[in-house]
């Protein structure tokens, strides 16, 4: 039965590799962010193709799409929108800004001053922004997956927690293997010139990203709704909720994890659990969604990292008693 409801998943994983080289993991956890309308942080260095990704993935499915390049003499209302005066009647409309949408892409989001991260804090809790003195819900499904360059720090500010526990999951992208990074190569020399009005340039794998979409809004909602099937067993619910406090006790962590991470992981679970074509959960989703839960949740305490401990090692530890 649940073979026959994942062709939405696998109509957008084949579009997706027409497009993107590898990332399968990558195309799951958005796969995962769209079932269960989470937010998803992804952190890589330039050229991981994180930008191209997510609009291959918004292009394979009706949905409405808006793109914010985030930079730091960014306003709030360039997010949210504002109320503007018209000069014919003399009174004020709303502009809605592109947070209007059912995916925001939101590239570099560590280059905007903290008052415009703030901005989406509403929007990505409450689905609902403030402009003036109204209040406007935002379109459903709406979701916002967020690119982030973890290196480069000369002109970027770092996400505050509050906003960084929005994010249902926060993703890690690799480099591809050398196999995957040929492939890139000789998809590039096969892809030509692009003519517009009489001059030409080299196509980009952005040129490539079918026009059409091959799954509709109402093919999306279809397996959301499988997944609010998938059953979860008590066992594990009872091991998230353990993990989660331990990441409160360990003496190494400063900053343990809230109440969303036991939220994030079980629904994250459903979805993968989906996507895999189980109507279950099993211990290995846990295991294989830790790190992208919790890793943006907690801070390592001043005494850990003078002696040079790392995030990933004390999230082992931490599963290593969950085992």
């Amino acid at each position: 039965m649940i073979e026959a409801k994942t062709h939405f998943v696998q109509a957008v994983r084949e579009r997706v590799g027409e497009v993107v080289v590898g990332q399968d993991v990558v195309v799951e956890r958005m796969m995962i962010a769209l079932l269960t309308g989470g937010h998803l942080l992804l952190l890589g260095v330039p050229g991981t193709a994180k930008t191209l990704l997510v609009n291959a993935v918004a292009k394979a499915v009706d949905l409405k799409f808006s793109r914010v390049q985030f930079t730091i003499d960014m306003l709030p209302s360039d997010i949210i929108g504002s109320e503007l005066l018209d000069q014919t009647t003399g009174k004020f409309r709303t502009h809605q800004g592109p947070v209007f949408t059912n995916l925001l892409l939101a590239d570099e989001i560590n280059r905007a001053a903290p008052k415009v991260q703030s901005a989406l804090l509403e929007a990505m809790q409450e689905r609902k922004v403030t402009i003036g003195n109204a209040s406007y819900p935002l379109p459903v499904p709406f979701l916002v997956i967020a690119t982030q360059n973890p290196i480069e720090q000369a002109g970027t500010f770092e996400l505050p927690e509050a906003q960084l526990d929005r994010f249902m999951l926060c993703h890690r992208l690799n480099y591809p293997t050398p196999t995957q990074e040929e492939e890139v190569l000789r998809r590039q020399l096969k892809m030509g010139l692009k003519h517009v009005a009489g001059g030409a340039m080299p196509k980009t794998a952005f040129d490539m990203i079918g026009g059409e979409p091959v799954c509709q809004l109402a093919d999306l909602v279809g397996a959301m709704e499988q997944v609010q099937a998938v059953h979860v067993s008590e066992v594990f619910m009872k091991h998230t909720v353990e993990f989660v406090r331990l990441t409160r006790s360990h003496p190494s962590i400063e900053l343990g994890c809230s109440p969303r991470a036991g939220l994030a992981i079980v629904q994250a679970a459903r979805a993968r659990a989906f996507v895999l074509q189980r109507d279950y959960v099993v211990p290995e989703d846990l295991f294989e969604l830790a790190e992208d839960v919790v890793l943006h949740r907690i801070r390592l305490s001043y005494e850990a990292l003078a002696e040079g401990q790392k995030p990933t090692v004390v999230l082992e530890e931490l599963l290593k008693k969950l085992g």
